[in-house]
């Protein structure tokens, strides 16, 4: 047994010593040094081809339109049979059927599907075999049960051993690092996170650099030194004691403590001319200096506070955090690369408001509308004078507005992004990393003097356009953290982005879901996204699984704060079920919704069980009663009912309101929903002599289509009739009372008999009686001259006299001289 030992041993050894063995392991990855470099290049070329395909055109109208271009349709078809052959390539060396061009044209496509699904199965399981043998675990090996813990024998294979050079046998193994690897930096914080439904209150308690004194609630530690969340109470009591407490400061807490600072913040003359860019000193000849300890930020402080500008960027986490996390912190001058580790020096970061709340001292962001954000957040710390170049990209109009465009176009420097969404949590930081995030401030200098520059060249030396970014990024400087806060209504907000049409079950369980994912994630300082992912807890509302086995299959992967709590969300989805099933849709989802979830959430919110439903009318006329007594009803229930046809009545005890009150109301409601236009009127103001003037448009668009029965019909014939002899006689008599003169007496009397002896009958209809009439009228005496102007009516010389009386309304015209040419003879309409 020795022997064997002390033979194996020596073998190990032969190969770490032998450097022809240390060169076939090396060329496992034909081109690269490492396994390493070959992951690296890899992960860039699916990175960027992911992004090319993103950027090819969408099937549809798009696709179609670039499709019936012949360059196109070529270029894709050489494109499509070069990825089909490297494809047929990968699935030959990984053993799979491969014959993916000869295919049937019918059935060609689902063929082709099935080998590629196949195919990325096989190589998947391989890689994932390989992954774990390099993890130490065995599968070809029998699961043993130990008695006690043993820990995992690590697996060194040949590629996974980093060799730094040819000459040195030092070898070391490298592992895939994980968020679950990392140690929750929450736990060495000295303040404890406060993650209650509170709002957020400001971390400053000295205030350099003012103006304006620091409000007393701040500077007074008393008063905060106590917190609701560190007695022995529950939450919601607790939320209560803070309210209570904190009740006389709201207004200074809530308000910038910097506000009265940067409104009397004027940029002076040297920032707005023309300035002579400084070219930025090459990295490896900077001097990068990472800071962790007290002494440290003391003495960087004193640096910064004798510069006049220097440059900022932060790194952040937010996954497993539900607040999220500041994890660094980089500080570029002309000279140095600062990097800070803001985990370990998170309750000290304070000291560097001195520099940064300088007016004096201008700091230079990219984007810096999260970052103003998180500095107050985490550390206390403000911005005062700030220059923010995304603010002077967007002025600029460049084609991209983000920082690796600007360095590209700046310095010709290629950013590399592969670790934009790394966990920066890891300690310590590998050198990959540190130089990213070095990268991001080292050039910003010499990018914001291009840029000013720039700024005064496209407005032709004039410091307006400058001006206007200054100002822009003062307003970024003026942000406030706001705390997310939980209320009742907010999964409302959530479910409209979402797009989605639930029921009253569906919409039930997913606001009892919300709840229960935020309040976990509150306890836990977990992210939501980790607790419950929207996508999953959107599945298990829609889905309702009616078993705890059927919430575990809508969610892949598990989340394992919801393994472990599985049976509550059964109790809560089973709570949604016992709701009654009504649809609740509510279909305006857009910018300009009013609605604000008003009908869906009395909808839910109340108790609907053993609630009386009102039944929907079709038509407004119907006299629909209903068994059920409306009084007792708790809330509406969709009510559909058709208004098109029938005015709707203002209730008894409304008000009425005026005009200017209508016109006021219906102004406000047309800005509030652009879909007014398309409802009906019921809100608008109408004339109310408008709707009985048979010459108006409104009369008309109400008569024609309104449901009128027969009865209804007849009757208004009749009082049509009615209103038409009226009008007639009413003229008929002022003609006669105008131009005829006053009849007989015995005219008088003989009409006056002819009443008597015959009573005329209301209904039946009378026409006038030219015998009762005075003929004399139309002997050709000379009426009474008129005093109304008569357009119709023309000067005549004075020597001519009329063939026809004024009376006459009969179409004869003078010799030779016809009023047919004239605009004031036309008929009529």
């Amino acid at each position: 047994m020795k022997a064997s030992k002390k033979k194996k041993s020596t073998n190990s050894g032969s190969l770490d010593d032998d450097p022809d063995a240390n060169r076939e392991e090396s060329e496992i990855c034909p081109g690269f040094k490492d396994a390493d470099a070959f992951v690296k290049y890899g992960l860039g070329a699916v990175i960027s081809a992911t992004k090319a395909s993103a950027g090819l055109p969408v099937a549809g109208d798009e696709y179609d339109f670039y499709r019936s271009f012949p360059g196109f349709q070529e270029f894709c078809e050489s494109q499509g049979d070069k990825l089909l052959h490297c494809m047929s390539q990968i699935m030959q060396h990984h053993g799979c059927r491969s014959h993916i061009r000869d295919r049937n044209k019918l059935t060609g496509l689902e063929e082709r599907f099935d080998l590629v699904v196949d195919s990325n199965d096989v190589i998947l399981e391989r890689a994932g075999i390989l992954l774990d043998e390099a993890d130490g675990v065995n599968r070809s090996q029998n699961p043993v049960m130990p008695a006690g813990f043993q820990p995992p024998k690590i697996v060194v294979s040949s590629w996974n051993r980093k060799i730094y050079s040819k000459s040195s046998t030092r070898s070391e193994t490298f592992r895939l690092l994980h968020a679950k690897n990392v140690a929750r930096p929450q736990l060495k914080f000295k303040e404890k996170v406060d993650n209650s439904n509170t709002p957020f209150v400001p971390k400053i308690f000295i205030k350099p650099n003012a103006l304006k004194p620091l409000p007393t609630y701040f500077s007074n530690k008393q008063i905060r030194k106590e917190r609701p969340e560190d007695l022995d109470v529950p939450a919601a009591l607790a939320d209560f004691i803070h309210q209570q407490r904190t009740q006389e400061h709201v207004d200074d807490m809530f308000a910038h403590p910097y506000q009265y600072e940067l409104d009397h913040l004027t940029i002076p003359e040297r920032l707005l001319s023309k300035p002579e860019p400084q070219m930025y000193k090459p990295m490896a000849e900077t001097k990068l200096s990472f800071i962790d300890s007290l002494e440290d930020l003391v003495a960087l402080n004193e640096k910064l506070c004798r510069l006049s500008e220097f440059a900022v960027d932060l790194e952040h986490h937010s996954y497993r955090s539900f607040l999220g996390i500041t994890c660094l912190m980089q500080i570029s001058t002309r000279e140095e690369d600062f990097i800070i580790d803001t985990l370990e020096l998170r309750s000290e970061m304070h000291i560097l408001n001195e520099a940064f709340t300088d007016p004096t001292i201008v700091k230079v962001f990219h984007g810096a509308d999260s970052d103003i954000e998180w500095l107050q957040r985490d550390f206390g710390l403000y911005v005062v004078n700030l220059f923010d170049t995304h603010q002077a990209s967007r002025a600029l109009n460049l084609a991209r507005h983000s920082l690796d465009h600007l360095l590209k176009n700046f310095c010709n420097v290629n950013s590399d992004k592969r670790y934009q969404l790394a966990d920066w949590r890891i300690r310590p930081l590998p050198e990959e990393m540190i130089e990213y995030a070095r990268a991001d401030t080292h050039y910003l200098l010499y990018i914001y003097d291009c840029m000013r520059a720039q700024l005064l060249e496209s407005n032709h030396g004039q410091p307006g356009l400058l001006q206007c970014v200054w100002n822009k990024s003062k307003d970024v400087s003026f942000k406030k953290y706001m705390k997310p806060i939980f209320t009742e209504e907010s999964y409302l907000e959530l479910q409209r982005k979402q797009k989605r049409s639930f029921n009253t079950q569906q919409l039930t369980t997913f606001r009892l879901l919300y709840a229960w994912r935020d309040k976990l994630a509150r306890q836990e300082d977990e992210s939501t996204g980790y607790v419950l992912p929207t996508h999953m807890m959107i599945k298990i509302s829609e889905e309702m699984p009616k078993e705890p086995q059927g919430i575990i299959a809508c969610c892949n992967p598990v989340p394992p704060l919801v393994r472990q709590q599985v049976n509550e969300l059964h109790l809560l989805v089973q709570q949604g079920r016992e709701m009654p099933l009504l649809k609740a849709e509510v279909p305006l989802f857009g910018p300009h919704d009013t609605s604000r979830g008003d009908y869906c959430f009395h909808l839910i919110i109340c108790q609907f069980s053993e609630v009386p439903v009102k039944q929907g009318i079709l038509f407004s006329e119907e006299d629909y009663k209903m068994d059920v007594d409306e009084q007792k009803i708790s809330s509406l229930l969709a009510p559909a009912k058709i208004t098109l046809f029938q005015e709707l009545e203002t209730p008894a005890g409304q008000k009425s309101l005026s005009v200017a009150q209508m016109k006021a109301r219906s102004i406000t409601e047309s800005f509030e929903n652009p879909f007014r236009m398309y409802l009906p009127s019921t809100g608008a103001h109408v004339n109310k002599n408008a709707k009985f003037d048979p010459s108006s448009k409104i009369f008309e668009i109400s008569k024609r289509w309104k449901l009128q029965s027969a009865e209804q019909q007849q009757k208004e014939m009749e009082v049509k009739k009615k209103s038409k002899e009226e009008a007639k006689q009413k003229a008929k008599k002022l003609e006669v009372g105008e131009m005829t003169p006053k009849p007989s007496k015995k005219l008088m009397k003989s009409a006056e008999k002819s009443q008597k002896t015959e009573p005329p009958s209301e209904e039946t209809f009378k026409p006038f009686d030219y015998a009762q009439s005075d003929l004399k009228v139309f002997d050709g005496s000379k009426a009474k001259d008129n005093t109304q102007f008569d357009p119709n009516q023309q000067k005549r010389p004075q020597g001519q006299k009329n063939n026809f009386s004024s009376g006459n309304r009969s179409m004869s015209y003078m010799k030779g001289k016809s009023d047919r040419g004239f605009r004031h003879a036309w008929p009529k309409r």
